[in-house]
């Protein structure tokens, strides 16, 4: 079993920047993929971005140039720092594990992008 714990949603002006956390527990695995989805109010939920256990990078079009994911290994924890954020990045971000045939989500955390 794995266990995601994500932080630091919140409320934030358009323009500005936010630091999504996910701490991940449990039977993880070395071969892995993490990422973050997200799901707007009356939307399917979308990728936003994903990393593998070994670094690479993968990024929505809506993402590129202003979102960065990045990972701590010996922590278990994945990042998404957000910047430039828009109006319309508002939504539910949910973290993802990937392995063995298995996926984990956590439990999300509200973004809001309002002035």
């Amino acid at each position: 079993q794995v266990q995601l714990v994500e932080s630091g949603g919140g409320l934030v002006q358009p323009g500005g920047s936010l630091r999504l956390s996910c701490a991940a527990s449990g039977s993880i695995f070395s071969i892995h993929t993490m990422g973050w989805y997200r799901q707007a109010p009356g939307k399917e939920r979308e990728l936003v971005a994903l990393i593998t256990s070994v670094g690479i990078t993968n990024y929505a079009e809506s993402a590129k140039g202003r979102f960065t994911i990045s990972r701590d290994g010996a922590k278990n924890t994945i990042y998404l720092q957000m910047n430039s954020l828009k109006v319309e990045d508002t939504a539910v971000y949910y973290c993802k594990l990937s392995r063995a045939g298995a996926a984990y989500w956590g439990q999300g955390t509200q973004v809001t992008v309002s002035s």
